[in-house]
């Protein structure tokens, strides 16, 4: 199982990015899924998850709620990260990792069980 990340790259401020996370050898919507950014010299820290199955809720870290959100699509076996308003503090490497048959997402921000390959983005003028 695999997790294939896309959608990095450099914005401006202000404007919106989506990141995606395929999965490649299983089903996502059997796992719970989160992103993760690790910004130049500092700690990864959890953004956002969503859960497994097919009641979705998520959670989104609250120094970006309201300009980030989190989504799957099952027919695509995808999940994506919406990001809108970038500032320059949203630059970082953004991951994405998942946890098995989990309900409660927010256990992936201690427990992911396997990663993406990590992707730039760079929020500058």
């Amino acid at each position: 199982f695999q997790l294939v990340e896309s959608g990095g790259g450099l914005v401006q401020p202000g404007e919106s990015l989506k990141l995606s996370c395929q999965g490649a050898g299983d089903t996502l919507d059997y796992y719970a899924t989160g992103w993760f950014r690790q910004p130049p010299g500092k700690e990864r820290e959890g953004v956002a998850c969503i859960n497994k199955g097919y009641v979705t809720r998520t959670y989104v870290r609250d120094s970006v709620k309201g300009r980030f959100s989190i989504s799957r699509d099952d027919a695509k076996n995808a999940v994506y990260l919406h990001m809108s308003m970038v500032t320059p503090d949203d630059t970082g490497v953004y991951y994405c990792g998942v946890i098995y048959d989990q309900m409660d997402c927010t256990v992936v921000f201690q427990e992911a069980e396997q990663w993406g390959q990590g992707l730039q983005v760079t929020v500058s003028t």
